[in-house]
């Protein structure tokens, strides 16, 4: 019994020893709920749900995280904690998690989202309640409660087209300020602001602020135009025009203008005045401008002027006159009133000319009365002008010259031709035309004394007529100039050069060369030159496409290469394919070559056979000499007789053996074999016995 009460109290105190534990779970809650109204208060919660071996005590840590980054760290021995907001901001919203930790374990909870709506009403403000028309309104828009970044819209608000909207952003600041100018015409301004902001959780904007008021003063009064005596007025008639405006001790400027033209104009003072003496250009629009800085006030009337008369005509003959003919001009004014003044004047370059002090003038026209015309007329001091007229008086032309640039007697086939046509009378603009015999090749107006230019390009061989007509606005006269009679020749073609014989012709025999043309005008110079020689072999001038030549005696210096060349008066020279000739020899000569051989081979034959047979000859007796005389020494050089060996013996038929012996060798070989015997017999003879020395 006390041995099992021992066991329990041993294993008693060993699970009191270990206190082990597990974090099951750890849980987030958000209270009230997950969504909150901006400026409630929000709680976050975090509970451990943790299992223990035993009835003791463990220490937690809980760390909240918004977004990621920590909020707040707590330890407590509870399983349970909280993070209080007291007043919820948009700023709040986002992704809440909250870690346990008990020692050496953790342990998450799941993520939660948490949204507040909406924002708090802006706040804003003018820094001043009282502006001045053109002068510029600060205005402020905060939001204090809020963390950047933030958008404010400022709206201006009771305007003719709407609210006026601005908007601008702040990244590191809960309020920002912009300035309004203040336009004219302004009286009470009212303002608002909006506050918005963006996230990744969405955008929430908050309610307009309280409109905010400012009075406006007007620096001056809008000006006041008055036209004296009325706005109906007419031509001639003095006209006044005074421009008012109500000012407060301002140094305002007062513009008085016609469209974009300033008529008048002062400074510091709040009237002004301008006078005119009105015309039909007079009527229209006129503007009385105040400005003072920025600010600018206008007042726009419009003045009525009745034409006192029209606008004089000028009538005229006709506007292209013909020297001689009558130049006649009228002008006619129509009006209520008598005309106090008329004139016709000329205009030239802006400056006028008086012709004559009436209503009509006439003359007989002459070059020098083409010019502007125009008429005046004038009625109680307003003075109108016609519309200005151009008349021209033309002389006729005179009879044109055609000649050609250069000047040259042929021209060649294919080329341009340049000519040129001109009248030395006649008032421009001249108009001239050019003919090839009469066909028309082309016409060209000329607007000043130069002559004109005309191409063309002659297409056959011959003679071609050209003329030039002119002619300017002149109402009769056309004139045609003397024909030009132009040759056209055409280049030589191409050149050939044949020879006969072709290519080799005997040494003294003669040669004819044919050199032609295939197209060309005539005459044609030939020329005969050989290569590399510039001085020609011949040379001909022919009324015929082609020349032969013939040269009786050649030699072989005139063997070569031979061309030929070919002009005409176009001075184009076009040459020939090159030939060769050889000169060769003659049939003489051959013959008289070939004698020549054959004598020097039939001395060379002869010379031949004498040297053989005296070498022949020569071969034999020199060898029955050596063997009869010069006799044959021992060892002891005592002269053997011809029968005696070395040992002073006799031997019998010695001397006709070998005579025998040499007879039967020459006639069986030749003289080769023969030297070569003899050259053998006499070795034979001089050389010592060797049995002797032995």
């Amino acid at each position: 019994m006390c041995l099992a009460l021992l066991v329990i109290l041993l294993h008693c105190s060993s699970l009191k020893a270990r206190e082990v534990f597990t974090i099951n779970k750890v849980e987030i809650r958000a209270d009230p709920s997950l969504q909150v109204p901006n400026g409630d208060a929000l709680t976050i919660l975090c509970i451990a749900d943790i299992s223990k071996s035993g009835n003791f005590m463990i220490e937690h840590h809980f760390t909240f995280f918004k977004d990621g980054r920590i909020l707040s760290d707590i330890t407590s021995l509870q399983n349970r904690t909280e993070y209080k907001i007291p007043a919820a901001r948009f700023a709040d919203t986002g992704e809440y998690v909250c870690m346990v930790k008990a020692k050496e374990k953790k342990k998450k909870s799941e993520v939660m989202l948490v949204k507040v709506t909406g924002l708090p009403k802006p706040k804003l403000t003018a820094l001043k309640n009282m502006v001045t028309e053109g002068e510029e309104l600060v205005l402020k828009c905060e939001v204090p409660e809020e963390a950047p970044p933030l958008t404010f819209t400022f709206q201006k608000l009771l305007t003719p087209g709407g609210p006026v909207t601005r908007t601008k952003k702040e990244l590191e600041k809960n309020f920002t300020t912009i300035e309004i100018p203040v336009e004219p015409g302004d009286k009470i301004l009212r303002f608002q602001c909006i506050a918005s902001v963006y996230s990744a959780h969405g955008m929430q904007e908050s309610a307009p602020s309280d409109v905010e008021l400012v009075t406006v003063v007007e620096p001056f009064s809008t000006p006041a135009l008055v036209i004296e005596p009325s706005l109906n007025v007419t031509e001639g008639d003095n006209v006044k025009l005074v421009c008012r405006v109500v000012v407060r001790n301002y140094d305002i400027e007062i513009i008085i203008q016609k469209d974009k033209v300033i008529l008048n104009s002062t400074r510091g003072q709040n009237t002004l005045t301008y006078f005119t003496k009105v015309s039909m250009q007079d009527n229209g629009n006129y503007t009385c401008k105040v400005e003072l800085g920025s600010v600018s006030k206008e007042k726009t009337v419009n003045m009525v002027v009745t034409e006192l008369f029209s606008k004089p005509e000028l009538i005229h003959s006709a506007k292209m006159i013909d020297e001689g003919d009558w130049l006649q001009l009228q002008c006619k004014v129509k009006g209520l009133l008598p005309v106090t003044k008329i004139s016709i004047k000329t205009r030239y370059l802006g400056k006028d000319n008086l012709l004559n002090d009436s209503s009509s003038f006439i003359t007989k026209a002459h070059v020098n009365n083409t010019a502007t015309y125009i008429c005046t007329a004038e009625i109680n001091g307003i003075i109108k002008e016609s519309d200005p007229v151009k008349i021209n008086v033309y002389a006729p032309v005179s009879i044109p010259q055609l000649w050609i640039v250069p000047s040259v007697r042929d021209v060649i086939l294919g080329r341009a031709i340049r000519f040129q046509c001109q009248s030395m009378y006649g008032t421009p603009p001249i108009t001239y035309k050019f003919f090839r015999g009469n066909k028309t090749v082309n016409s060209s107006q000329i607007f000043n004394k130069l002559p004109a230019e005309f191409r063309d390009k002659p297409t056959e061989v011959g003679v071609e007529q050209y003329s030039c007509e002119a002619s300017n606005h002149h109402s009769h006269i056309r004139k045609r100039s003397r024909e030009l009679n132009i040759t056209v020749i055409a280049p030589v073609g191409k050149v050939n050069l044949i020879s006969v014989p072709k290519r080799e012709v005997e040494d003294g025999k003669g040669i004819s060369f044919r050199c032609y043309v295939e197209t060309g005008s005539l005459p044609i110079n030939f020329k005969l030159l050989k290569q590399n020689n510039r001085k020609p072999i011949s040379e001909d001038t022919k009324m015929d496409t082609e020349v032969i030549w013939y040269k009786e005696t050649w030699s072989k210096q005139d063997s070569g290469e031979y061309f030929c060349e070919a002009s005409n008066p176009t001075n184009i020279v076009q040459r020939s394919d090159v030939i060769s000739i050889n000169v060769i020899l003659a049939s003489w000569q051959k013959v008289l070559i070939a004698l020549f051989v054959l004598v020097i081979i039939v001395i060379l034959g002869c010379g031949g056979c004498c040297w053989y047979l005296w070498k022949k000859r020569k071969a034999k007796h020199p060898s029955i000499e050596m063997s009869g005389s010069a006799g044959v020494t021992n060892s002891a050089g005592v002269k053997l007789e011809p029968r005696q060996n070395s040992d002073g013996q006799y031997y019998p038929g010695y001397m006709d053996d070998s005579e025998n012996h040499m007879k039967a060798t020459d006639e069986n070989k030749g003289p080769e074999h023969e030297i070569t015997e003899v050259e053998y017999t006499e070795v034979e003879v001089s050389t010592p016995d060797p049995h002797r020395e032995n």
